[in-house]
C-alpha cells in the first residue's frame, strides 16, 4: 500500500506530490493519519533556507492531528482508531505533510473529544516547547507532572517575551498552575493585552517596552526588577535592554526558546537554551499530561485565533508563504 508524500524538492521548491510506501511503526512508534496539520514558523524556514533539511528532497511538517493508524513494539497506550494530537520528530521522509505519519509514543497525546482536529493540531510544539522552557530553562515544577529534570527554582517574578506566540502563551498558563501567586509579566502587541490576562498574565507590556529596562523594571515587584525571563522569541538578541530588567540581587534566570541566534546574556545570567524535545526527554508524561490539562479546563488553546486555510495537501504548499506575516493566531490545514 502506498501513500501521498508532499515533497519540496530543493531549498526555495518546488514541491511535488510523490507516493511512498505506507509508513510502519518502529519500537515506541505510532503511525497517524493526519485529519489536520498545522503551518510552523521552521516549515517556512526550512522551505527557504532548509533550516534543519540533512537533505533534499524532503518532507516538511513537525506537527499534526488524527487518528492511529498503527502502534509498534512497546506501544500500550495507544491503539488504531484512536484520535490523537502530535509533535512529529522530522526525518528526511518523515513530515506531518503526507497522509501518513510516524510519531514517537511519547510525543503523542490523545485528543480531548470536545476539541476539533484543527484546534488540536495547534496544540504539541507550543505546549512542548513551553513546558521545557519552564521546567529546564527555569527549573520550575509543575504539581502533577513527573521529570527527570531537578525543578528546584520557584522565581516569584517572571518576564514572558514574546507572549502572544503559542510558546509564550502556553507558558503563561503553565507558569500560573505551577506559581499561582507569582508575578507573571508579558510583552506583546496590545491587541493580545486582554487574552494574555485571561490565560494567567499578571500584566502586559507592549513590544517596545523590551528596549526600555525602566518600563520593565516598572512592571516588577516594587520596580526591583525581575527573577526570571522566559523568552519565547528570541527578544532578547535584538533587545539586550530586557537584561537590565533582571533583579540585582536575584537568580537571574533566562530560559531562551531555540528561534534562530541566541542572544548572549551578561555574566552572572543563568542562560538556556530550549527546545520542545527536552520536554519529552526529562518529562515522558508531558503529553498524557496535558491531555490532563484540558480535560480539566486548567490549559486552554494558547492562540487567539485558529485560522483554517482550506482542505488538503495543495493548500498547505500555497500557504507556508503567509507564515512570517502571523501573530497571535495558528495556521491550520484540514486534511
Amino acid at each position: 500500500m502506498s501513500i501521498k508524500q508532499l515533497q519540496i524538492i530543493g531549498q526555495g521548491g518546488p514541491f511535488a506530490f510523490v507516493k511512498a510506501p505506507l509508513p510502519k511503526p518502529g519500537a515506541g512508534e505510532v503511525t497517524v493519519k493526519p485529519r489536520a496539520v498545522s503551518l510552523n514558523a521552521i516549515d517556512w524556514k526550512n522551505m527557504r533556507f532548509g533550516a534543519t533539511i540533512p537533505a533534499w528532497p524532503a518532507v516538511l511538517g513537525i506537527e499534526g492531528a488524527g487518528t492511529v493508524e498503527a502502534v509498534g513494539d512497546g506501544v500500550t497506550a495507544f491503539k488504531p482508531g484512536d484520535e490523537v494530537m502530535a509533535w512529529v520528530q522530522r526525518s528526511q521522509f518523515n513530515g506531518s505533510f503526507q497522509e501518513v505519519f510516524t510519531a514517537q509514543a511519547v510525543s503523542v497525546g490523545k485528543k480531548p473529544g470536545f476539541l476539533s482536529f484543527e484546534e488540536a493540531t495547534s496544540l504539541p510544539i507550543a505546549y512542548l516547547t513551553a513546558l521545557a522552557a519552564v521546567i529546564v530553562g527555569l527549573r520550575v515544577g509543575i504539581p502533577g507532572l513527573s521529570t527527570n529534570h531537578t525543578t528546584d527554582n520557584e522565581p516569584q517574578s517572571i518576564l514572558v517575551l514574546g507572549g502572544s506566540s503559542g510558546v509564550g502563551a502556553s507558558a503563561i498558563q503553565l507558569l500560573r498552575i505551577a506559581l499561582p501567586s507569582a508575578t507573571i509579566v508579558a510583552t506583546s502587541s496590545a491587541a493580545h493585552h486582554a487574552h494574555l490576562r485571561s490565560l494567567g498574565a499578571s500584566s502586559c507590556l507592549p513590544r517596545a517596552a523590551q528596549d526600555d529596562a525602566a518600563a520593565l523594571k516598572a512592571a516588577s515587584p516594587a520596580d526591583a526588577g525581575f527573577d526570571a525571563i522566559l523568552d519565547a522569541v528570541g527578544a532578547g538578541t535584538g533587545s539586550p535592554a530586557v537584561f537590565d530588567a533582571l533583579r540585582a540581587d536575584g537568580p537571574k534566570l533566562y530560559s531562551l526558546v531555540i528561534t534562530g541566534p541566541g542572544a548572549q546574556p551578561p555574566s552572572g545570567v543563568q542562560s538556556t537554551l530550549v527546545g520542545g524535545q527536552m520536554a519529552v526527554d526529562q518529562a515522558p508524561g508531558a503529553m498524557a499530561f496535558l491531555g490532563k490539562l484540558l480535560d480539566e479546563g486548567r490549559f486552554r488553546l494558547p492562540h487567539q485565533k485558529i485560522d483554517v486555510l482550506g482542505k488538503g495537501l495543495e493548500v498547505v504548499e500555497k500557504s507556508l508563504d503567509l507564515l512570517p506575516t502571523v501573530s497571535g493566531k495558528k495556521l491550520v490545514v484540514s486534511l
